[in-house]
């Protein structure tokens, strides 16, 4: 479905920071009460099963650091994924390096759910077979692509069933010369293997003038990935902010995944403030944590 700029700034978060806060105020004055007190006030809670999908992270968020930093700051986050790539030393491409990498991260209890952005601009199955040797070697089970046209789609689907790794093309909005957002991805790949499928950036989606929300009810079975971030506005790809800061409806959007069983991965690419990204980082995840909190999930 494709919204018009007029309309998509209309997309409201019911989820509001005043609430985020207000609850968290009710939760420090609750902890102030006396147990019997507290107990008389609320039901037993039940069990709060964990949210079908899970918080990751995009390693390009800390894009200026080396990767003990990255396993470092992982930690930090109380997170145990990553989706790496090809910068710094995050994950090399070369076999030796990128070996050394999948070690550091296994020792570190860390897994790589997938690789990316990486492109495919090339109709040639050498070139994307030394790309499936890439994810093959890290172990990762999807690849979160750029570039590719239709013809080198058709192509790629043979590798995707020969590695069995899902290949989630990843939108760029209204920049992007093919794949400003998931529905374009969608018209190529919809009547294709099943592990042919998109990685919805949320952000450059929004850009497009194309809901996330629409675009994963959309998409369905085909959200092989997700990367989140946040924007002050929908005119601009440099007006990201920390998640929760801006307006993207991430309570809809959190809804939408549940609503189409997506269990798979949403990877925090925080593209902002690259030599002091921690601050913001540790904001956006509370929010979104806060977020699936208040859908009655644990992150």
């Amino acid at each position: 479905m494709y919204i018009g700029s007029r309309s998509i700034l209309r997309m409201k978060n019911s989820f509001t920071r005043r609430d985020f806060v207000c609850s968290g105020a009710m939760l420090g004055a609750a902890a102030s009460m006396p147990v019997v007190g507290f107990a008389a006030s609320i039901a037993e809670p039940g069990p709060v099963a964990p949210a079908p999908f899970k918080l990751g992270l995009a390693s390009y968020t800390f894009r200026n650091f080396t990767r003990d930093k990255v396993i470092e700051n992982i930690k930090t986050l109380k997170l145990t994924t990553v989706n790496c790539k090809d910068v710094k030393d995050h994950l090399p491409f070369t076999e030796g390096p990128e070996s050394e990498a999948v070690a550091a991260y296994k020792a570190a209890g860390i897994a790589i759910t997938g690789a990316g952005t990486v492109t495919f601009d090339k109709d040639d199955d050498g070139d994307i077979r030394a790309k499936f040797e890439y994810l093959k070697r890290a172990g990762a089970p999807m690849v979160v692509a750029g570039g590719g046209t239709p013809a080198i789609l058709q192509r790629i689907e043979k590798f995707v069933k020969e590695y069995d790794i899902k290949f989630a093309l990843h939108n760029h909005g209204p920049e992007d010369k093919m794949w400003h957002s998931p529905l374009d991805v969608l018209k190529v790949v919809k009547n294709m293997d099943i592990r042919m499928g998109c990685c919805i950036d949320i952000g450059h989606c929004a850009r497009a003038g194309v809901s996330p929300v629409d675009a994963i009810k959309a998409v369905g079975p085909r959200l092989h990935g997700m990367h989140a971030k946040d924007l002050g506005n929908y005119q601009s790809r440099d007006s990201q902010v920390d998640v929760g800061d801006g307006i993207l409806p991430f309570k809809q959007i959190f809804e939408a995944l549940l609503a189409v069983k997506y269990k798979g991965y949403v990877d925090l690419e925080y593209e902002i403030n690259g030599e002091n990204p921690m601050p913001g980082v540790i904001k956006s995840y509370a929010y979104m944590r806060g977020v699936i909190a208040g859908l009655g999930y644990k992150a």
